[in-house]
């Protein structure tokens, strides 16, 4: 489910769930765990990847289709779960984003310290509203910290995927770079915030992140008894299941 490999003290957990890196509850817990890990196995800093042309296509909506009321609870619990461990996670985090990165895989790169996207035919952005989930609070507020108010309501509110160069002007993004350089690019920008001191880099990223931990933590309730009680309206279950078998091809 993640694949690690070593640059130094650079350490990078790609997603490896083909073929789409839906973000399953395994996949989160697995996720999690090597973030966790990060510090007890000897990282400075973290890099996000994904599959060549693929970050990560969002939740495994399959799956959650087929789970209860508690079990869908559990699931969003955990998703918010995952989100936290990187936000206060003490190391620096980079997200290499390696292609598209719709709804949450596009939340699980805002929550990471900085972002680099491969140019290409890719999409990222926060979507969820185009199949009918309403945007969680959390989400939203995470949206207006990272490119301003009135641009993440046009963006939750439309539901538009960027291309991106589009998510570079927006400030989705960081930084835009050719195809294949992602990883390679997330590395040295973890290696230049690296020569920090530790401490000072700790307790800095600890004081300017503190709102995105509160923020998080200050919705997480009620954004998923929402998300559940939203999540079995039979309109929107109509509409998820229609969406899979498109994807599915029937």
């Amino acid at each position: 489910m993640i694949d690690l490999r070593v640059h130094g003290s650079i350490h990078e957990l790609r997603l490896d769930r083909p073929p789409v890196n839906a973000l399953d509850p395994s996949l989160l817990r697995a996720l999690a765990e090597g973030v966790r890990k990060g510090p007890e196995q000897g990282a400075r800093a973290l890099v996000l990847s994904g599959r060549e042309g693929m970050f990560s296509a969002g939740l495994d909506v399959p799956t959650l289709l087929g789970l209860d009321r508690d079990g869908l609870a559990s699931a969003w619990e955990l998703f918010f779960e995952v989100m936290e461990v990187i936000a206060t996670s003490t190391l620096p985090v980079a997200a290499a984003i390696t292609g598209h990165a719709p709804a949450a895989g596009a939340i699980l790169a805002l929550f990471c310290d900085w972002r680099v996207m491969e140019d290409g035919p890719f999409g990222i952005g926060l979507n969820e509203v185009r199949i009918g989930i309403p945007m969680p609070d959390v989400v939203a507020a995470l949206a207006a910290r990272t490119v301003g108010p009135r641009l993440a309501e046009a963006l939750c509110v439309s539901g538009r995927l960027l291309e991106p160069r589009e998510a570079l002007a927006a400030g989705l993004v960081d930084r835009v770079v050719e195809q294949g350089e992602a990883v390679t690019t997330a590395v040295e920008w973890c290696k230049s915030i690296i020569e920090v001191p530790p401490r000072a880099l700790a307790e800095t990223r600890k004081t300017l992140r503190r709102d995105l931990v509160e923020l998080l933590r200050s919705h997480r309730a009620d954004d998923t008894s929402r998300l559940v009680e939203e999540w079995f309206r039979p309109e929107l279950q109509t509409a998820l299941q229609a969406m899979v078998a498109r994807l599915k091809g029937d």
